[in-house]
């Protein structure tokens, strides 16, 4: 894979960018607020991801909204 990816959102994601967008960038995968598309990013490699997204998936986090 040579440069990133387009930033993509969830579909569930509401039409005001109230969400989170993601993008692979080489042996990462990057995460940024939609509001704010010039701020910080977070980056991940894969089992990181990965077990975030178990995580999310089993309702780990649930009681956080």
């Amino acid at each position: 894979m040579n440069g990133p990816t387009e930033w993509i959102k969830a579909r569930k994601s509401t039409s005001g960018n109230n969400c989170v967008e993601l993008r692979r960038n080489g042996t990462t995968v990057e995460v940024r607020d939609s509001k704010d598309p010039d701020g910080p990013t977070l980056k991940f490699n894969g089992a990181e991801l990965d077990a975030f997204l178990d995580g999310a998936k089993n309702g780990e986090f649930d009681h956080l909204t």
